[in-house]
C-alpha cells in the first residue's frame, strides 16, 4: 500500500460520516447543474461578460433569477442587485522613447516590449523627458524593517520595479509564498503614494505566475476603477518584458542580473539610470454600470442569525478582444475562469437551499462583478455591505474549479492563516482527501481574489482548489495539465467548456465548499485568524468597536 492510499484510508477511519442534513445538502450538487450554468454563463452570446456590457447585464439577471428560484432572500439594493458605477479607461502608450545621457535611445514597442496605460482616468497623458530610477521590489515595510526608497524623492519620475517580493530569507516576506507587498497593484500604490510619474513592472513568467501573453490580453483593452475611489493615481502604469528591461538598463551602462541581485537586501538602495523617458497616452474615459447580486438564507437561530457566513465568486471575465483579426475568435469565454467557479456557487447555494431546516447563522451568497479589473466588485462590496462586517464570521471563495477529475488532494490559498483550516482538513476527510499548503506559494494567490477584499476588513477567509493528485493517473500528471492549460487558454478566447471537461472533481470541491460554509455557520463559535497573522489586528478592532458601540 503506498503512502499516500494509507494517509487516505486513515483519514477516513478518523473522519466522522456526514449528517444526514449534510447528506442532503451534498446530493443536490451535481454534474447536470454545473455544466448547464457553466454552459449559458460561458455561452458566445454573454460576449466575455465584460464589465458594463449587455452580457453583463445578462449575467447579473440570470443570476438574480436563479437565486430567486431558489427561495432566497434579495440583499441588494434594487433587488438581488447592487448596482455601482466604474470608470473605464481605454487607451495604451503606443511606444515610449528612452535616451541616456550620450544621446543613445531605444523604443519600447507596445505589446512586443511594454504595456502601459493611464494610471487614473486621464484622457491625454503626455511624459516628457521623465527619470528612470530602479527601486528593487519597490517596497516599504516597516515590520520588516524593509525600505527600497530610502528616503529617495521619486516625484516626477518613471520607476522601474521587480514583480514579486524578496524570497531569499525565508523568515522575510513569507519566503517563497508571495504576500501582498509582491503584488502589482502594491506596487503601483506605493508609486503613486510617493508622487512617482510612473511605473514600470519588469515582467518575469516565475515572477507573475503567468506567461507575457497574460499581460498582453489583460492590460489592453477597457481598463476599469471605481470613479469614487480615494487611492492616489500617477500618470502611467505599465510592465515590460525581461528582454527589454535588459536592453533598457545595458543603455543605463548597468547589468540587470546584478541590480536584481542586491534588491534581495535590505541595504538596497534605489539606482538612477541616468535616463529620460517620453511617452503619451491617449485614451477614451467612460462612465458604466455593472452589478454585484446578492442573496440570502436566513438562518434558524435567532441569536446567531445576524451573523452571516458569505460565499464569493466573480461573475465578470474580460470581453471580448479588442484587436481582433477578421475571422479569430474575439470572445473571452471565460469558462473555467470564472463561469465554473459561479456555477459551483449556485450548486452551494442549491444544496443551502435542500437541508430541512436552514443553518444556525445566515448564509449570504455574492456573485460579484470586475473581478478581473483588479477585485473591484469585491471592493465595492466590502465598502457597501449589506451587514456589520464583524456579523461576517466567514468568506468561502469559489474561483475556477477542476475540469480534470476528482483529486486526492486539495490545495488550500493561504494555508495556515486561520482556523478555517481546520474545519476545511475535517470536511475533506469526509472525502478521503487531505488538505495541502498552496502549491504555487510564490503566485500570491491569497492576495488576489476576491477573499482578499474581505480579508482586509478582518473577515476570516479560505480559498482552495483540487489538488494534482488525480485519482487513477501516474503522479505528476495533474500539475502537468494545469499548467498546460494555464500556458496555454489562461485568459485567452480558448478559455471554452469542452466535452473533455471531467467535472467529478468540481462536484468534489463545490460539496466541500458546501461543507465547510455549512458547519461554520452551525458552529457555536466563528472561525479566527491564527495570532500573529497580519489580518488579525484588524479583526480584534471590529470586534472590540462593535462591543463598545453594541452594533
Amino acid at each position: 500500500m503506498s503512502p499516500a492510499l494509507a494517509l487516505t484510508l486513515s483519514l477516513l477511519a478518523a473522519a466522522p460520516a456526514p449528517s444526514a442534513a449534510e447528506q442532503r445538502g451534498l446530493s443536490a450538487i451535481t454534474a447536470s447543474g454545473l455544466r448547464a450554468h457553466t454552459r449559458f454563463l460561458a455561452d458566445d452570446l454573454l460576449e466575455g461578460r465584460g464589465p458594463g456590457t449587455t452580457g453583463d447585464a445578462i449575467t447579473q439577471r440570470y443570476l438574480a433569477a436563479q437565486f430567486e428560484a431558489l427561495g432566497l432572500e434579495p440583499l441588494g439594493t434594487d433587488g438581488f442587485l447592487q448596482p455601482f458605477d466604474l470608470v473605464g479607461v481605454d487607451g495604451n502608450a503606443k511606444s515610449m522613447s528612452v535616451k541616456n545621457a550620450r544621446g543613445k535611445s531605444l523604443t519600447l514597442r507596445h505589446l512586443t516590449d511594454m504595456v502601459a496605460v493611464a494610471g487614473g482616468p486621464f484622457t491625454d497623458v503626455s511624459i516628457s523627458n521623465a527619470e528612470l530610477v530602479f527601486v528593487g521590489y519597490g517596497i516599504q515595510a516597516p515590520e520588516y524593517q524593509w525600505d527600497d526608497f530610502k528616503d529617495l524623492d521619486v516625484k516626477g519620475k518613471i520607476l522601474v520595479v521587480m514583480n514579486s517580493d524578496p524570497e531569499n530569507d525565508p523568515a522575510l516576506f513569507g519566503g517563497k509564498r508571495r504576500l501582498w507587498y509582491g503584488r502589482w497593484d502594491y506596487k503601483y500604490l506605493q508609486a503613486a503614494k510617493l508622487g512617482a510619474a510612473g511605473a514600470l513592472i519588469i515582467h518575469t513568467t516565475p515572477s507573475a505566475s503567468y506567461p507575457w501573453q497574460v499581460v498582453q490580453t489583460g492590460w489592453t483593452g477597457e481598463q476599469f476603477d471605481l470613479p469614487d475611489s480615494t487611492e492616489p493615481t500617477m500618470k502611467l502604469e505599465g510592465f515590460v518584458t525581461e528582454d527589454a528591461a535588459r536592453r533598457l538598463f545595458r543603455l543605463a551602462g548597468q547589468d540587470l542580473d546584478a541590480l536584481r541581485a542586491a534588491a534581495e537586501f535590505r541595504e538596497f538602495k534605489p539606482v538612477p539610470l541616468g535616463l529620460k523617458a517620453s511617452a503619451r497616452i491617449r485614451s477614451k474615459v467612460t462612465r458604466k454600470r455593472t452589478a454585484n447580486v446578492l442573496a440570502r438564507l436566513p438562518g434558524s437561530d435567532p441569536k446567531l442569525a445576524p451573523e452571516a457566513v458569505i460565499f464569493t465568486a466573480h461573475h465578470d471575465h474580460l470581453g471580448r478582444k479588442p484587436d481582433a483579426k477578421p475571422g479569430e475568435d474575439a470572445i473571452y469565454n471565460g469558462a473555467l475562469d470564472n463561469a465554473l467557479g459561479t456555477a459551483s456557487m449556485l450548486e452551494v447555494a442549491h444544496a443551502m437551499s435542500q437541508l430541512p431546516t436552514a443553518p444556525r447563522r445566515s448564509v449570504i451568497f455574492a456573485a460579484v462583478a470586475a473581478e478581473e479589473q483588479g477585485l473591484l466588485g469585491s471592493r465595492y462590496l466590502a465598502e457597501h455591505l449589506p451587514v456589520p462586517s464583524h456579523r461576517l464570521v466567514a468568506n468561502v471563495n469559489l474561483d475556477s474549479g477542476s475540469i480534470w477529475g476528482p483529486a486526492q488532494d486539495v490545495s488550500v490559498v493561504g494555508f495556515g492563516k486561520s482556523s478555517l483550516d481546520d474545519v476545511l482538513t475535517a470536511a475533506a476527510a469526509t472525502q478521503g482527501r487531505r488538505v495541502t499548503p498552496d502549491q504555487n506559494p510564490e503566485s500570491g494567490g491569497f492576495y488576489r481574489s476576491d477573499q482578499f477584499n474581505f480579508a482586509r476588513l478582518g473577515v476570516p477567509a479560505t480559498y482552495f482548489s483540487g489538488g494534482n493528485e488525480i485519482r487513477g493517473k501516474p503522479a505528476g500528471w495533474g500539475a502537468a495539465q494545469k499548467r498546460a492549460w494555464r500556458e496555454a487558454h489562461y485568459h485567452q478566447p480558448s478559455d471554452e467548456l469542452t466535452s473533455e471537461w471531467n467535472l467529478e472533481g468540481a462536484i468534489l470541491d463545490a460539496q466541500l465548499a458546501f461543507l465547510v460554509g455549512y458547519r461554520v455557520a452551525e458552529a457555536q463559535e466563528p472561525p479566527a485568524w491564527r495570532a500573529g497573522d497580519e489580518f488579525e489586528a484588524v479583526r480584534k478592532k471590529d470586534l472590540e468597536e462593535a462591543r463598545k458601540t453594541r452594533r
